[in-house]
Order: C-alpha cells, then structure tokens, then sequence
C-alpha cells in the first residue's frame, strides 16, 4: 500500500471514529454529589457548563460555601426538582449571590413561605424560566439534559419531581430528586432511554424509590445517595441496600464519605471522596436501627420519641389517646395534634412506626 493510500485510510478512519463518538474523550467534568445533611444538592462542572441540582436546606449555607469553593460565579441552569425544604433551602440565596442563566422548575405550586420567597428571587434576578416535561431534551455547552418525568403537573409533589438524565459522551448520570415507584413506573412505561453507568437514589435512598424494575431498567454501574449521618428516617432503607446488593452495584453515601466526586471524559469516569480518603461502602441499615421499632400502642413515653416529629408533648397525648382506643395503623396518628397528612407520611417514612399485626402502605 502507497503512502498515500495509507494516510487516506487513516483519514478514513479518524472520520468514522469521530461519528461514532466511541474512544473520543472530551475535556473533563465533574459531578460534585455535595455533603449537605439529610439535604441534597449537585454540581455539574464542565468545560463549557455549570448546572446546580437542588440546594440543601434552610437555615445553612453549605450550598454557597461549597460553590464558592469550586470556583463557581455564574450557573448556566439550576434545576429544582421539587418545592420541598431540603432541596430548596439555599434557592433564593444561590439566585441572589450567583450570576443564573436559567431555572427549571416543575410548576408544581407549593404553600411554603420558602417556596414564595423563590419565586420571587427568580422574578427579581431576570433569570429565564421553564418547565420542562418528559421527552425533552436540551444542550448545554457539550452536555446534554434529558428529562424523564414529569409528563404533567398532578396533585402529587413528588410525582410532579423533575428527573434529569445527563449525557456527556459516552457516560451518563441520572438525578431522580424525591421521584418514587410511581413515577419510576410512568418513566419506564414511556420508552425512553433510562440507562446510567452512576445513578442518585430516589428520596435520599428511601424505599418509597429505586423499584427493582426501575433499577432494572437503569443498569447501573454505580450508586449514589445523600443523606445524613445517623439521620433520624434511617436513610438508606435495607430494602434498597439489599436490592443493589443482588444487583452487585456498589453504593456510597454523603453520610459516610462526605461529598462524592465523579470524574469522566465523556468515555471513562471515576469516583472518589473530596476529601482524599478511601470510599465507604453502605453495606447495610443505619446504626440507630439496632435498638428495633415502636409499636405504638406498647411504647414507652421515651421511645415515642425517637419517631420523627414526636417530642414529649404528642407522645404523652399518644399515651392519653391508645387509653381510650388502640391505634388501628399508623394513619391514626392523625388524631394526635400538630400530625397532618405530610408528617404522618414522613413517619411512614421513618419506618420505625408500627401497629402490630398491621402491614402499612
């Protein structure tokens, strides 16, 4: 073969490699899976993009230390799954005190005052605005966000959750926020590719997310979830951990590690631990699990106490109320002042809450 014909073929070659996209490595990203408590926020850096997922909880102000820290001074998009505090906490300070190109949000209207006061951080910063549903998708500098759920805006916050697939060369992450088995279903009705080498669990690895079928359908080569240590509703749930387990797809946790970091070139990633020590494995429940449930009607007055939202008042009125009728589920904590619908569900939650001979939703 003529020297011209071989660099004519070599051509040929470096072509169709570029069309194919295989062995093409791009310039590096990272996904920070940020250390915010029993909150969830991320950042998605690249070379031409920064995008921000959630923002913690009120109160703090690790969400804009962290963004500080990485060197961040303008946002191109940030998502806000849903209006829920620990993912909206820091929102309107981010809009406040970063340059943001665009916000995504569901369009779900929640009551909060601080859901208010981020709708109005987003009309006083100008920022462009937009509701994404599924089908979507959208190009950010080389990145590409698809979007997976919601199709439409219901009675549900979390079936209204935003759930992003993120695309950069060859490797894919996905950001389900709050999303649970509903929702996972609907996503996997629709067709649409769902396959991630690094997923984030649904609601901070609880079991009301990450169905089997949806992990399935995901193929995940890696887990993450964030979460905080020793966090009163026992996030991660086994039955999660377990799940992965079959699966043989490893997990690491905000609460054991601190904040996550993914590198990839768009061809291979690696994940490690910002603070340089050796990953965490979750292998199994949470700690606090060890000293067992509460059975609500046998309880004490102080293991009332260790379920969420119930301080020494309520679990005195607990006492008061199972002395005139026993609790038939868990629902009948309605009857317990200051216990609506939304705390008994984080209750449930929890999972340490039960009524023996009864199996809860």
């Amino acid at each position: 073969m003529g020297k011209k014909m071989l660099r004519f073929c070599l051509a040929a070659l470096l072509v169709l490699a570029g069309i194919s996209g295989y062995g093409q490595a791009l310039e590096d990203m990272h996904v920070y899976y940020l250390d915010v408590g029993q909150a969830e926020s991320t950042v998605l850096l690249g070379p031409d993009f920064t995008v921000l997922i959630d923002a913690g909880d009120p109160g703090d102000s690790g969400v804009l230390e962290h963004l500080q820290r990485l060197g961040v001074d303008a946002i191109d998009l940030f998502i806000v799954t849903h209006p829920h505090a620990d993912h909206i906490g820091q929102a309107a300070a981010v809009l406040a005190a970063f340059s943001v190109a665009e916000v995504w949000m569901s369009g779900f209207e929640h009551t909060t005052i601080l859901f208010e006061h981020l709708l109005d951080a987003v009309l006083e910063s100008e920022t462009d605005y937009w509701e994404p549903r599924t089908g979507e998708s959208y190009t950010f500098g080389t990145l590409r966000l698809e979007v997976l759920n919601p199709a439409e805006i219901g009675a549900d916050l979390h079936a209204s959750n935003l759930v992003v697939r993120a695309v950069y060369g060859n490797t894919a992450f996905l950001f389900t926020g709050d999303a649970e088995r509903r929702s996972e279903g609907h996503m996997i009705e629709t067709g649409l590719p769902l396959e991630a080498q690094i997923l984030q669990l649904g609601h901070h690895g609880s079991r009301t997310s990450s169905s089997l079928e949806f992990l399935l359908a995901v193929r995940p080569e890696l887990a993450v979830y964030s979460a905080g240590l020793d966090n009163s509703f026992g996030h991660p749930h086994q039955e999660v951990i377990n799940r992965l387990k079959i699966l043989e797809v490893p997990v690491y946790g905000t609460d054991l590690n601190g904040t996550i970091v993914a590198w990839t070139d768009g061809h291979s990633y690696r994940v490690y631990a910002e603070s340089g020590q050796e990953l965490v494995p979750t292998e199994g429940a949470p700690s606090w699990r060890e000293g067992g449930r509460v059975e609500l009607n046998t309880a004490s007055f102080l293991e009332l106490q260790r379920i969420v939202h119930i301080g020494p008042a309520r679990a005195q009125e607990i006492i008061e109320l199972r002395e005139v009728a026993p609790f038939r589920s868990v629902d009948d904590l309605r009857w317990v002042s200051g216990l609506g619908a939304q705390r008994i569900r984080d209750i449930k939650e929890q999972g340490l809450a039960y009524v023996k001979g009864v199996r809860e939703d």
